[in-house]
C-alpha cells in the first residue's frame, strides 16, 4: 500500500472512489481546481496502481478578517474492502502536515454527517478534532454536518 500525493492523472481515480463511496460527489473541475490549486495537499492510497482512498483538501479563501489561515478537507474515501487498515488516518495525517509547513495553517476543518458514527470516530477520538458547530440540512439531502476543527499549530516549523 502506497500514500503519495495526488496528480492529475489520479483525478479519475480519485473521482471513481467518491462515487463508490459518497453521496456529494464533484465534477472532475473541482477536483482539477484543487490539484492546480494545492498541489501539495491531496494524497491518494494506491495498492498495485489503482486508487483505493484518497483525500482532496484545500486552504479556505473566505478567511474573514481576525481568522488565521486554515486548511479545510473537502472529501476523504476509502474504498470498503481497504478500511480498518488506518488508510483514512495517514491520508489525513499527510494532508495535515502539508497545511502546516507549506501553507502554515493554524488548523484545519471539516464536516461530517451526523450519521457517519465511523468518521466521526476517526474524527474525534483518533486525530483529535473537536465540534465547534451543528450546521442544519448541510447536505443536499437535508442531513445535518457537524463542523469540526483541528488545531495544526503543533506542527508548525
Amino acid at each position: 500500500m502506497n500514500i503519495r500525493a495526488a496528480t492529475v492523472e489520479d483525478l479519475a481515480g480519485m473521482q471513481a472512489c467518491n462515487l463508490q463511496n459518497l453521496p456529494e460527489n464533484y465534477t472532475m473541475k473541482y477536483y482539477l481546481y484543487h490539484a492546480l490549486s494545492w498541489p501539495q495537499l491531496s494524497y491518494v492510497a494506491e495498492d498495485q496502481g489503482r486508487i483505493v482512498g484518497y483525500i482532496l483538501a484545500k486552504m479556505e479563501e473566505d478567511v474573514a478578517d481576525g481568522d488565521e489561515s486554515h486548511g479545510h478537507v473537502t472529501s476523504i474515501s476509502v474504498l470498503r474492502s481497504y478500511r480498518r487498515l488506518g488508510l483514512a488516518k495517514r491520508l489525513m495525517i499527510q494532508s495535515q502536515e502539508a497545511m502546516a509547513t507549506v501553507y502554515r495553517a493554524s488548523y484545519v476543518s471539516l464536516h461530517v454527517r451526523k450519521s457517519n458514527r465511523a468518521a466521526l470516530a476517526l474524527y474525534k477520538d483518533t486525530l483529535g478534532f473537536t465540534v465547534r458547530e451543528i450546521e442544519k440540512k448541510y447536505y443536499a439531502d437535508g442531513e445535518d454536518a457537524y463542523a469540526m476543527r483541528l488545531s495544526l499549530k503543533h506542527l508548525a516549523r
